[in-house]
């Protein structure tokens, strides 16, 4: 396995922060969400510590540090040589650095408030009654005990307080103190996956009558279940896991990835009828967690790796404590494919440690691991809350069989690779159709007399199984590194849904006919074969109505009748023209797509996925440029070389196009196309204006597009 061959180095970073005078009697925390890797850090000269994990938050306390009233010069060193994975995980402070002033007397700053809810009756799973169970640290960090009134208040989506309670208590010195706190919410709206509604805890420490602290932490009211029988269920009701499972690297930006993109990416998966998400195999980002509670979107969060020592224990509270208030987190995942212990005693024993102090801090989610082997082991399998397959659908029904009790998923499924806009019958390796030479795999993927594709074969393993609580596939995205099953020229991995770029692979509407319930129909390959006239093309259609017929240039090709979670398939003599399918849904509805055998490559076409940013130095606009003929289609051969430029109130961030083996850089002001599609990322700068971004080619017509940046 590699890491997309690029070169990794120590870097060092100095900041200086401008302390108030105000904050001399105030308590200061520099607090880090993810800094990869093995990083040190000091302030003035002075050292405050050092944080391994390059995947976990980490903070440290800072106020015997700082010099209120100047100038403080923060340092930190972080060396990314030494790797926690075997896919590309980039390097340095990737994500968000804040400074938290707090008074003496505060809410801890590390997993200070925690909100679960009791809902005995789900009733109708829209509105239920329930019992929210309030835990609050209170930290004292002053010499002399103090007495402390806590107010706690539940605020509804517009912000009306809907319920209450408070609590005094004297607060020992130089200590922490737990309250507990229970508020009955009455016909509270449960979070769901269709109404993903939440509520905030606004909880203020007072002292003397004086607001001296105040932390509002988002919460969801809802309940989940795993049934050994009938799988997963929300709010009394049956929901199958059509998950995928996720690094964090993106075409143009590598890790360091904007929130917008983020929630960018979440779409394409909801567009797609994904209703989960697993952080493979790491902890993500605060804000990813946001989004997924925000999105009505399933989370497994999964701890790095197993161990029972402090550091991986501390990993594991660092987590569950970090994220234990999300609602859209199902699943506490403690490894990923550990094979020296997941069929071991030793391993299980690991495991019971980790599972126990998860309890410590969260009893409402199962602990699991994704396991590649070792089920039928007295294993790791033995201390889990519910079991996770990756891989291996033939030992479901034996499994279930021998375990009638224990829940089971698809923790890990399909690792199908494709490489977008490939569609070769050459012999690629380990059984893949594909270009070695160039380091492609085909989209019509195994090459195996008879084999059903990958991605159909594993989801009907789920689909017709009751038990199964469902499935994570991996993955939704192809990311950098792991570039089975070649290596170089090829950098990156071919197991997404989607490319790098986010761009749909066919395998894509696969899903989306299986799992989004909305009529859909897609025809693969493309229909330019100039050369190939007169012979077979193997054709495709992903769809999930009743019957679909083909038609090229208007003659009908036969009908056929569909089945649930499996594509049709033509064999159709080549003719340039126009390849139609027809689609009778189970209502008679028809719908209908196509593919055009295309003209030569003529202009340049921008589509922006918003063209309204706000003036906040971060917010982007993800831009699809594609290559298109007079007739304004797709040219889905074509690999024009583009050139942007960008002027007023924003800049270029990155690049990118999905293939591959391309060795561009990311950072640069060109890209080809690959598939006829290269993508640009623009994002605004704090100053209100406008972005004019444009697109050009050799012997292309440009293209423009306007983004309003505003406050």
């Amino acid at each position: 396995m590699n890491h997309a061959y690029l070169p990794l180095e120590p870097a060092w970073y100095r900041r200086a922060i401008s302390i108030p005078a105000s904050a001399k009697y105030k308590r200061l925390w520099l607090e880090f969400d993810g800094v990869y890797r093995n990083s040190y850090m000091w302030l003035n000269g002075r050292f405050l510590g050092g944080h391994y994990s390059g995947y976990t938050s980490f903070r440290f306390d800072v106020t015997d540090f700082v010099e209120p009233d100047k100038d403080n010069v923060l340092t930190v060193r972080v060396d990314p040589t030494a790797f926690e994975g075997w896919w590309y995980e980039g390097g340095g402070i990737y994500r968000h650095v804040r400074l938290i002033e707090t008074d003496p007397i505060h809410i801890a700053t590390e997993g200070g408030v925690f909100v679960s809810a009791s809902v005995p009756d789900v009733g109708s799973g829209i509105k239920a009654n329930s019992t929210l169970d309030v835990q609050t640290v209170l930290s004292n960090a002053n010499n002399k005990a103090t007495e402390a009134v806590l107010l706690s208040e539940v605020l509804d989506s517009m912000g009306a307080v809907v319920a209450q309670s408070h609590a005094t208590q004297s607060l020992t010195a130089s200590t922490q103190t737990l309250l507990t706190q229970k508020i009955p919410l009455k016909s509270a709206t449960l979070w769901s996956l269709e109404n993903p509604y939440r509520y905030t805890l606004r909880s203020t420490v007072l002292v003397n009558d004086k607001p001296v602290d105040q932390v509002k932490t988002n919460f969801g009211v809802r309940t989940i279940r795993f049934d050994a029988d009938r799988g997963f269920f929300l709010n009394g009701k049956q929901v199958k896991i059509k998950g995928t499972c996720n690094h964090q690297d993106h075409a143009g930006v590598g890790i360091a990835m904007p929130e917008r993109l983020m929630e960018w990416r979440l779409e394409r998966l909801k567009e797609m009828g994904s209703n989960a998400y697993r952080c493979s195999h790491n902890a993500v980002a605060p804000e990813l967690l946001d989004m997924c509670d925000r999105m009505g979107m399933l989370v497994m969060d999964e701890n790095r790796k197993l161990g029972d020592t402090r550091e991986r224990l501390d990993e594991v509270v660092n987590m569950v404590k970090r994220d234990r208030n999300h609602p859209s987190i199902i699943i506490w995942s403690m490894c990923n494919e550990e094979t020296h212990f997941q069929g071991t005693k030793h391993g299980a024993a690991i495991l019971n440690v980790m599972r126990d102090t998860t309890r410590l801090y969260d009893t409402t989610r199962p602990v699991s691991c994704a396991m590649n082997g070792g089920w039928f082991e007295p294993g790791l399998a033995t201390a889990e809350d519910i079991v996770g397959f990756n891989y291996y659908p033939e030992q479901y029904d034996r499994y279930h069989k021998e375990h009638p009790k224990t829940p089971l998923y698809g923790s890990e499924t399909a690792s199908e690779v494709l490489s977008r806009g490939i569609y070769t019958h050459q012999q690629g390796a380990s059984g893949y159709f594909g270009d070695k030479p160039k380091g492609y795999v085909s989209e019509y993927g195994v090459s195996k007399p008879g084999e059903v594709q990958i991605s159909e074969r594993t989801w009907r393993a789920i689909a017709e199984r009751e038990f199964m609580a469902g499935s994570f596939i991996w993955t939704g995205f192809d990311y950098k590194g792991e570039p089975y099953p070649y290596g170089w020229p090829c950098i990156n991995s071919h197991f997404g849904i989607m490319d790098t770029c986010g761009f749909p692979k066919d395998a894509y509407y696969y899903y989306q006919a299986a799992w989004s319930g909305k009529p859909t129909i897609h025809i693969m390959p493309h229909w330019n074969w100039t050369g190939q006239e007169g012979q077979e093309i193997e054709v495709w259609v992903h769809n999930n109505c009743k019957r679909v017929e083909l038609f090229l240039n208007g003659e009908s090709l036969g009908v056929q009748d569909s089945q649930p979670n499996q594509k049709l398939v033509w064999k159709v003599k080549y003719a340039p023209g126009k390849l139609e399918a027809h689609g009778t849904m189970a209502d008679g509805k028809e719908i209908k797509t196509a593919v055009e055998t295309t003209g030569e490559p003529a202009a340049v076409v921008l589509e922006a996925d918003r063209t309204k940013l706000t003036a906040d130095g971060v917010d982007l606009s993800m831009i699809t440029v594609k290559i298109v003929d007079d007739k304004g289609r797709r040219v889905p051969v074509a690999n024009n070389e583009v050139t942007f430029n960008v002027m007023g109130a924003g800049k270029l961030i990155g690049v990118g196009n999905g293939d591959p083996s391309c060795h561009d850089s990311d950072k640069s002001d060109k890209r080809k196309a690959f598939g006829g599609l290269c993508q640009a990322i623009v994002q605004a700068n704090k100053t209100e204006g406008t972005i004019t971004l444009t697109a050009s080619s050799p012997n292309l017509k440009s293209a423009t597009v306007i983004l309003q940046v505003k406050k």
